[in-house]
């Protein structure tokens, strides 16, 4: 299970889901030009994401590295563990058919404020604090696109709307 400051780290990069997999894979440790090949995202893309998860702890260079077959980048202690949770939601995503474009910076938070119970925006809108609204507002709505979240008005004075998890989205969280 992972906590929700490592789901915010997780969610800040689109690939780093991907890569923190290819590297899982790999037994711990990748090449750039493999992980390029394997992740399919831009150089610039994975070079980011590459440094994210350096600053995050999660990877690091390979202090060895200078022969053609050793790898890198290796997976730190913290980066494996995270990594074998990366695997199970990149297994998860698969099976549901969301590319990693689906994933925006607030979708893994979301959905791991929403397993818990139906929020209000408002609600969400504190528990995810640094997130703007328009954000989270863009967010919820590409996750209602992938039937990842569902959204109903609540009968009350003022009217609110309710946002709650799908089976998709139950799918998605059952892999945090």
């Amino acid at each position: 299970m992972l906590l929700m400051h490592d789901i915010r780290i997780l969610g800040e990069r689109r690939w780093a889901v991907p890569v923190l997999s290819a590297l899982a894979d790999e037994g711990g440790g990748g090449r750039f030009v493999l992980l390029l090949n394997r992740v399919g995202c831009a150089r610039s893309a994975l070079a980011s994401t590459l440094d994210h998860l350096k600053t995050s702890g999660w990877i690091k260079r390979n202090p060895g590295h200078g022969h053609p077959l050793r790898p890198e980048y290796l997976l730190t202690p913290k980066g494996a563990a995270i990594a074998s949770q990366a695997q199970n939601i990149g297994t998860v995503s698969d099976r549901l058919n969301l590319t990693p474009r689906a994933f925006q910076r607030w979708t893994l938070p979301l959905t791991y404020e929403l397993q818990a119970s139906p929020r209000r925006f408002t609600q969400l809108k504190s528990e995810l604090a640094p997130a703007t609204p328009r954000a989270l507002s863009l967010t919820l709505k590409q996750m209602i696109g992938n039937d990842l979240v569902s959204r109903r008005i609540v009968e009350e004075f003022p009217p609110a709307p309710l946002y709650d998890l799908t089976a998709r989205g139950r799918d998605l969280a059952q892999a945090l």
